[in-house]
């Protein structure tokens, strides 16, 4: 059984999911999400310029942290998930 490919909303969410639980070093999160790094770094990107993560640096390191409005985006998503359950429709 092949994997479906995940839409960008998809990923986005995890990767807010995944900082919200701590990580907050880029390669972890990018191994974590299963990304490479190119297309977790223009996803970093706009979830800095949507206000959904922070951006700090530790001894020339980036970080990320995830902000109060990320936190409400994904408590919205995950609601929304209880309220309209979904199955995956496999082809």
């Amino acid at each position: 059984m092949a994997k479906r490919k995940r839409s960008k909303l998809e990923v986005y969410l995890e990767v807010l999911r995944i900082v919200n639980r701590g990580e907050s070093k880029p390669t972890r999160i990018m191994y974590k999400a299963n990304l490479s790094w190119v297309p977790l770094q223009e996803i970093l990107e706009f979830l800095l310029s949507q206000d959904l993560l922070k951006e700090g640096a530790t001894s020339k390191r980036k970080e990320y942290f995830i902000t109060e409005k990320g936190k409400r985006v994904l408590a919205y998503f995950d609601g929304l998930r209880e309220l309209l359950p979904y199955e995956v429709i496999e082809e």
